[in-house]
Parts: C-alpha cells; sequence; structure tokens
C-alpha cells in the first residue's frame, strides 16, 4: 500500500499554479456564460434596472438562476416576499453542492472557507469536485484544492459580472435575445455537464421528479411558482432518495484490511 503524498510545489508558487489550472479549466466555460449573461442583462435592462443596478445585483447576488427568475417575477411594485422564496429555493441546491464538498474542506480554516463559498456556482462546483476525485486517485493529500476552486469561481464571477453589465448597455440595441437563440446557450451548456455527472436513473429520479412538478406547475398555476415548486420537489425527491447511513460526502465505508 502506498502512503498519500503531498502535493509538488508547496507554498505561493505551488497555489498560484493550481490557481491558473482551475482558471484555465474554466476557460472553455465561457463560451456558456457569455451569451447567458447578455441575456440576463438585456432582460434586466427591458425591467427597467439601469447599467449600475444590474452589476451591483449579479455581484451581490451571484447566482444566475435565481437572477432570471427574480426577473421573470419582476413588476411594478415587484413581489419583494415572492421573489425572497423563489430566489431561496432556486439557490437552495447550493447547500447540498456545499454540504458534498464538506468532507474536504476540514484541513482549511472556516477563515477561508466562508468566503471562498461565496463565489460556488454550478461550474465550478463540477470542475473542483472533478479535480479533487482526480487528486484523491493519485493518492494526493489534501484532495481538494482551495487555488484550483478559486482560480475557477473567480473566472466565472469577473465573466458573470462584466457580461452582464455589457448586455444592459447594448440590450436596448439588440432587442429580445431570444429572437437569436442565446437563451439557449447555457441550457445547453448544463446539459452537456448533466451528462457528466450521470450515475445511472436510479439517482436521476430527483431530476425527473423536478421536472415533472415544474412541468405541471407551469401549465395549471399562473405566474413563476413553477420554478419554486420544480426546485422544492427536486429537494424533497432527494432528500427521499438518500442513504440513511452513508459515509460523509456519499462514500462507501471503506473495509477492513485483510489479516
Amino acid at each position: 500500500m502506498t502512503a498519500p503524498r503531498s502535493p509538488a510545489a508547496p507554498g505561493h508558487a505551488g497555489a498560484w499554479v493550481r490557481c491558473c489550472a482551475g482558471a484555465t479549466a474554466s476557460l472553455p466555460m465561457l463560451f456558456g456564460v457569455i451569451p447567458f449573461g447578455l441575456v440576463l442583462g438585456a432582460q434586466a435592462a427591458q425591467a427597467g434596472l439601469t447599467p449600475f443596478e444590474v452589476p451591483l445585483m449579479t455581484g451581490l447576488n451571484f447566482a444566475g438562476g435565481s437572477e432570471f427568475a427574480a426577473l421573470g417575477l419582476w413588476a411594478a411594485p415587484p413581489p419583494v416576499l415572492l421573489i425572497m422564496a423563489v430566489t431561496f429555493l432556486v439557490n437552495s441546491r447550493m447547500l447540498v453542492m456545499g454540504a458534498a464538498m464538506t468532507p474536504f474542506l476540514h484541513h482549511l480554516p472556516k477563515r477561508k472557507v466562508l468566503p471562498s463559498l461565496f463565489l460556488m456556482t454550478d461550474a465550478s462546483w463540477a470542475l473542483s469536485m472533478a479535480d479533487t476525485r482526480r487528486r484523491a486517485e493519485l493518492g494526493i493529500v489534501p484532495a481538494f484544492s482551495l487555488a484550483y476552486y478559486l482560480g475557477s469561481s473567480l473566472v466565472f464571477y469577473v465573466a458573470w459580472i462584466a457580461c452582464t453589465t455589457l448586455g444592459a448597455l447594448l440590450g436596448p440595441l439588440l432587442g429580445h435575445p431570444e429572437a437569436y437563440g442565446l437563451d439557449m446557450a447555457f441550457p445547453a451548456v448544463f446539459l452537456v455537464m448533466l451528462r457528466g455527472m450521470w450515475r445511472g436513473w436510479r439517482r436521476a429520479w430527483p431530476w425527473l421528479v423536478s421536472l415533472a412538478v415544474a412541468g405541471l406547475t407551469y401549465r395549471f398555476v399562473p405566474g413563476a411558482w413553477y420554478v419554486a415548486a420544480g426546485a422544492l420537489a427536486g429537494i424533497l425527491a432527494a432528500l427521499a432518495a438518500a442513504p440513511r447511513h452513508a459515509a460523509p460526502g456519499g462514500a462507501r465505508p471503506s473495509r477492513p484490511p485483510k489479516q
């Protein structure tokens, strides 16, 4: 049995290399983020937000899905309580994603972990967890690289604010972005990501429950309640499907060594 090995090039130099690796891994996904941000900025401008308010919203509430949901509910005056409830439900998946990362964060102080989690996105989470699995298979300790995660997350954060601001400025010139098909850019990227996260039909049924409930709610209930209904149904389905005595992080319990 080989002993776990520590990562090479420790210190600031090694952290910078890992940060650049995370940023580089995120660059291809910007082809999906850029049009998605332009669409959100344009829709926010059409809803009445100024080019100053758009980056303020996207920078403080760094979660594109909930921002689209909030704009879908925007009115004069906006239903604040409904927007808060829908935003919480859409973003509540971050609770599950953060919990999945927890077993790999014990070696880090909370003063570093908590601010870093603000930058978490679906894409940076998926990339970081994939990197963590690779490092764990190689026996590198610690498996989770905070520098890699931050490099990935910061790329998305800067690009998101820049693209939504640009969309708000160019929105009146472009007209409705749906006419160009840009509204399908990021959903297409996420379909590719979901394919990489596929673990069989038994683990996919919370997705199907969420899809079915959201579709039925969209068909029969006016307004944007389908977003909240689909998110809540998916969370409840995932909780119902979760094993009662799973090991931390979803890993299988290790077998005792043979005598």
